[in-house]
C-alpha cells in the first residue's frame, strides 16, 4: 500500500453524513475527520499505537499535529483497526442524526445539581447535563418499562454507567453504537441482573465484575499488591506492598516484597505475589509511610 504524502487527502466515496475524510498530518500520523470530530492514529509504548480524538480542528488535515488531539480511546492493532473505528464513528453520527434528538434549555434540578441544558431522546426521556455531571430522567411511565432488577426508584439514571439501563429498555432510541455499548457496560457492572434479564449465564471474559469475583476467590488466600513504588534502595525492582487478597481497612496484614521491574504489571484485578520467586522485603523502604518502621 502506498502511504500518502502528508498533503494529501482521502475522501470517503461512500459517505454521506457526516463527510469522512482520511489524510496524514503535518507530523506524519495517519488521521481522519468525521464531521466536527477528528481521529488521529499515535504511537504509543512498545511500538504499539493507540486512538486519539480532536474537535473541530479548522485546518486542512494536512496542518494538523499531534497536539491538535487528546485522550486515548483504546489501542489500535493497525490501519484497518483505525479506519474501522472511523467508520463506526460515522455511521454512529449518521443514525444519530436519524433519530432526531432535541436539545432544549432547562433548569431542572437534579441529583448532580441544576441542569445546565437537556437533549429529549423521546416524550418522557431526557439526558440532563449539569456542571460536573449529568444523566438521564424518565417519567414515571418510562421509568415502569425499566426491568426491576435495574430500575431507579426514582427516574434518574446517571451518565458514566447507568445510562446503560435506559439504552436497553428503549434501545430504538439509541443508535448501534450506544446500544453495543450498553450492553458491554450492563455485562460489565450487573452481570447477575443481565442474566437475569436475558436468560444467558455470561462465560469468563465476557464480564469484568463476574471476572474480577473468579479472581479474588482463586486468590483469596494470596497477597495480592496494594501499592508499588520503583525501589530506590534496590536498582531494577519494584517495592510493593501487598495484603491477603488485597484486601484494605484497619488491621489487615501487609507485607513488602521486591518484584522484578520487568516483571511487574498489574494485570486487570492486581499483581498476585508468588511467594516462590518474590521473598519478602524487609530492608530500607522507599515508602515514606515505611520509613522508620521496624521489620516484622
Amino acid at each position: 500500500m502506498t502511504t500518502p504524502s502528508p498533503l494529501t487527502t482521502e475522501p470517503d466515496s461512500n459517505s454521506e453524513f457526516p463527510e469522512v475524510e482520511f489524510g496524514r498530518s503535518g507530523d506524519g500520523h495517519l488521521v481522519a475527520r468525521v464531521g466536527d470530530t477528528a481521529f488521529a492514529m499515535l504511537p504509543g509504548r512498545d511500538d504499539r499505537h493507540y486512538l486519539a480524538t480532536g474537535w473541530r480542528i479548522n485546518r486542512p488535515i494536512a496542518e494538523w499535529k499531534r497536539s491538535d488531539f487528546y485522550g486515548h480511546s483504546g489501542e489500535l492493532a493497525d490501519e484497518a483497526a483505525f479506519r474501522t473505528k472511523v467508520a463506526e464513528n460515522a455511521e454512529h453520527q449518521r443514525e444519530k442524526r436519524a433519530l432526531g434528538r432535541r436539545d432544549i434549555g432547562s433548569n431542572a434540578n437534579t441529583p448532580w445539581g441544576p441542569s445546565q441544558g437537556a437533549t429529549v431522546y423521546a416524550e418522557g426521556v431526557v439526558c440532563h447535563s449539569t456542571a460536573g455531571h449529568g444523566g438521564f430522567h424518565l417519567s414515571a411511565e418510562r421509568n415502569r418499562k425499566v426491568d426491576p432488577v435495574l430500575r431507579a426508584p426514582g427516574g434518574w439514571y446517571e451518565e458514566d454507567e447507568a445510562w446503560a439501563i435506559v439504552a436497553i429498555t428503549f434501545p430504538h432510541l439509541f443508535t448501534g453504537y450506544e446500544r453495543r455499548c450498553a450492553e458491554r457496560t450492563i455485562k460489565d457492572s450487573w452481570p447477575d441482573a443481565w442474566e437475569v434479564i436475558f436468560g444467558i449465564v455470561l462465560q469468563p471474559g465476557e464480564s469484568r465484575e463476574k471476572d474480577r469475583r473468579a479472581f479474588e476467590k482463586e486468590h483469596t488466600d494470596n497477597w495480592i499488591v496494594v501499592s508499588a513504588i520503583t525501589s530506590d534502595q534496590q536498582p531494577g525492582f519494584v517495592e510493593v506492598v501487598a495484603t491477603p487478597g488485597g484486601r484494605r481497612g484497619a488491621g489487615t496484614e501487609e507485607r513488602r516484597f521486591l518484584i522484578p521491574s520487568d516483571e511487574y504489571r498489574i494485570g486487570r484485578f492486581g499483581f498476585v505475589v508468588d511467594e516462590t520467586r518474590h521473598p519478602v522485603y524487609s530492608g530500607p523502604s522507599s515508602f515514606i509511610g515505611w520509613q522508620g518502621r521496624t521489620p516484622p
